[in-house]
């Protein structure tokens, strides 16, 4: 069957995210199946195309990368319990109530999460799901993602290391070692797919080190360098966490991390609020990414990450929503405006600008989950590219700086999302299934969850 061929014409601006970081007035992207072909500037020659979709008054630009979430988390928003504590406090809040999650719920909630994501722009999000009680597979979530349309990173997460191990989470939500690697390489077998303009593969990625032991990082590390696919975990999230590897390891999480072979390109750690100096230059050097989570460092009081270190020592460094019981939402174009402010808080208002902070929205996620093929515009790369209408309310007065604007004025539903070629999102409405149906299913899920 041949290729359907789309024209995205005549944008406001076209940002590209390319190595140039070209922005094009006045741009036009022709993508063919799932792959950009050519990008036009104003006035050259336009191809002909299947369907030809009119840009004006949008910036269109690479779909945002969303590099860390919990997308179970989506059916415990604002519990009261856990509305006012810090990291270990909340979870111990939260805990017991995850502890009653159905395959149902898994793949209700992986749905509204990455509904939330696609109408905010996202076009690619990891989801790190690390407890499986009452048969939950991360199967539920991988075919959850197939069935609404989202490029996905599914992250095998584990917890090993209960109460009664010192241990943070409750021994009744943790599993056996043995079984974690062997369901790991089985999910590995029968989902991960390496290839160019792949819509799903596979992570490796043990909780954190107050919820696994260290057998089970240094080991599930050799077996992701044997099957070819990516580590993750959180690291340095708050005070608490630093205490712990210190007192627990003998050393700080960074020292830790690289220990246990959890350095390098096909590696990437969640928050990294307190990552110090010496962790900085570690990670610059090994080529490890992190996964910056604004929102989420606010609401759970941790503290602000050195993201312009990083970045200035050469770390990669995405935006993650974070899991949507401690944000308590799922904006990938609110996070990286939360982004560019929280950074201005802490180190000053040069620290960071509306373009690095869209950039790692992007460009940077891409080089986070280790992809080439996503995070611009350019001949070649997938076809993940959206649109926002400049033209409404939010953005009257803004349009000196389009594309700044994006971030330094509200941030709005997109108007337009194509994933792999597929157009996603039309008019701001998702295409892929029906949202009040599945919010109504949602919500049940919810109740039933909480109130058990």
């Amino acid at each position: 069957m041949a290729m359907t061929t789309t024209l995205l014409k005549n944008a406001l601006v076209l940002a590209t995210m390319d190595d140039a970081r070209r922005e094009i007035r006045g741009g036009s992207v022709l993508v063919d199946g799932k792959k950009i072909i050519s990008v036009h500037a104003a006035g050259d020659p336009l191809p002909d195309a299947d369907e030809v979709i009119d840009c004006s008054g949008h910036v269109v630009m690479p779909g945002l990368i969303n590099t860390h979430h919990h997308m179970y988390q989506s059916l415990t928003r604002a519990v009261p319990a856990a509305q006012d504590a810090d990291l270990f406090a909340w979870l111990k809040a939260l805990y017991p109530i995850w502890a009653r999650l159905t395959p149902e719920m898994i793949a209700v909630s992986t749905q509204t999460a990455m509904a939330e994501l696609m109408l905010s722009g996202c076009t690619t999000s990891s989801d790190h799901l690390y407890i499986y009680p009452n048969g939950c597979t991360l199967d539920d979530s991988i075919a959850a993602a197939q069935e609404i349309g989202m490029r996905f990173h599914a992250a095998r997460g584990a917890m090993s290391v209960g109460e009664s191990k010192g241990g943070l989470p409750p021994d009744r939500v943790v599993e056996d070692e043995r079984a974690i690697l062997k369901d790991m390489q089985r999910l590995v077998e029968a989902y991960h797919d390496p290839a160019e303009c792949s819509m799903c593969r596979v992570v490796l990625a043990p909780c954190s080190p107050f919820s696994v032991s260290t057998d089970l990082m240094r080991e599930s590390a050799g077996m992701a360098r044997s099957l070819g696919v990516s580590l993750h975990t959180h690291l340095a999230e708050n005070d608490d966490d630093v205490a712990y590897s210190l007192a627990k390891f003998g050393c700080t999480p960074a020292q830790y991390a690289e220990d246990l072979g959890w350095t390098g390109p096909d590696a990437w750690h969640a928050h990294c609020v307190k990552l110090d100096d010496d962790g900085i230059s570690r990670f610059a050097r090994t080529g490890t990414g992190v996964a910056h989570c604004p929102c989420s460092n606010m609401r759970l009081a941790s503290g602000i990450a050195p993201v312009g270190k990083m970045r200035s020592a050469g770390v990669n460094v995405g935006l993650g929503v974070d899991g949507s019981a401690s944000n308590d939402g799922a904006h990938m174009l609110g996070e990286a405006r939360q982004a560019l402010l929280l950074q201005r808080v802490g180190f000053g208002p040069a620290a960071l600008t509306a373009r690095q902070s869209l950039e790692m929205a992007t460009r940077g996620g891409a080089a986070v989950l280790n992809r080439s093929d996503i995070g611009q515009i350019a001949a070649g790369k997938a076809a993940d590219i959206v649109a926002f209408d400049m033209r409404g309310l939010d953005h009257a007065g803004a349009l000196h700086d389009p594309v700044a604007a994006l971030l330094f004025a509200a941030p709005v539903r997109a108007a337009l999302s194509m994933i792999n070629g597929r157009v996603v999102v039309r008019d701001g409405e998702l295409q892929t299934l029906d949202v009040r149906k599945l919010v109504t299913r949602h919500n049940a899920l919810a109740a039933e969850l909480v109130n058990g």
